[in-house]
C-alpha cells in the first residue's frame, strides 16, 4: 500500500509532549487538495516525520504505522484519493496504555492535546472538512469515552463509518484489532459501508 499512498503529518511540540495535528494520506500522483475521505482515530501511534523535525509550521512526510495501512486498504478498495486523520488525542505514543494514563492523570490538563478541545475550534474548522464519508475508529477503552463524546457531539455526524460497538454510544471499534482476521473483517465491513452508502445516494 506504501507505494500507492503518500503520506504527511503536521508534527508540533508542546509543554516538552511531542504530537501530531493531523495526518493526509494522498494517493500517489494526485493533484487534488481537498480530502474525500475523514478519519477520526485515537492517537499518532508509531507515525514519525521523515525529517526528524518534531516542532514544525508545515507538514512533513511520515512514516506511515499499521492502522494508517488499514486506512489505505480502505481508500484502495473504495477508491478514496484522499483521507485525512484527526485523532481524539495529539499525543504521540505507540502504546495506548501511556495514553490511557496521560488522559487520566492531571498532565493532561496542561497541554490542549485534542483538536477537539472547545479552545481549538478555529483549528477543527480549518482541517475538518464537511460533507464527505467520515470513519470514527478510536477503540473502546472506557478512558477515551470522555473524548470519544466530545467528538460526537462536535461533529454530529448523522452516519458515520466503523464498528460500533454493540449496547455503547462511543465505542468504535480500532481499524486495527489484534488479530488479523478481525483487521480483515474491520476493513471489509468499512467498504461494504462506503459502497451501500454511495449506492443509497445514486438511487
Amino acid at each position: 500500500m506504501s507505494t500507492k499512498f503518500e503520506v504527511a503529518g503536521l508534527f508540533y511540540e508542546s509543554n516538552g509532549y511531542k504530537l501530531r495535528k493531523y495526518l493526509d494520506i494522498k494517493r500517489v500522483g494526485l493533484a487534488s487538495n481537498e480530502p474525500d475521505l475523514m478519519v477520526v482515530m485515537m492517537n499518532p501511534g508509531s507515525s514519525y516525520p521523515l525529517d526528524s523535525i518534531d516542532n514544525n509550521s508545515a507538514p512533513s512526510e511520515a512514516e506511515p504505522d499499521t492502522t494508517q495501512q488499514q486506512i489505505m486498504k480502505v481508500m484502495n478498495a473504495a477508491e478514496f484519493n484522499y483521507a485525512r486523520i484527526l485523532n481524539l488525542s495529539d499525543l504521540r505514543t505507540p502504546h495506548s496504555s501511556e495514553l490511557y494514563r496521560f488522559l487520566r492523570s492531571e498532565e493532561s490538563a496542561a497541554v490542549e492535546h485534542s483538536i477537539f478541545s472547545p479552545s481549538r475550534k478555529s483549528e477543527l474548522e480549518q482541517l475538518f472538512v464537511n460533507g464527505i464519508p467520515v470513519i470514527f475508529g478510536w477503540g473502546v477503552n472506557q478512558a477515551l469515552i470522555p473524548l470519544a463524546k466530545l467528538v460526537i457531539e462536535t461533529l454530529c455526524i448523522s452516519n458515520p463509518l466503523g464498528i460500533l460497538k454493540p449496547n455503547t454510544r462511543y465505542s468504535y471499534y480500532h481499524p486495527l484489532p489484534r488479530i488479523y482476521a478481525k483487521q480483515l473483517e474491520w476493513v471489509q465491513h468499512v467498504t461494504s459501508q462506503i459502497s451501500r452508502t454511495a449506492n443509497a445516494a445514486a438511487v
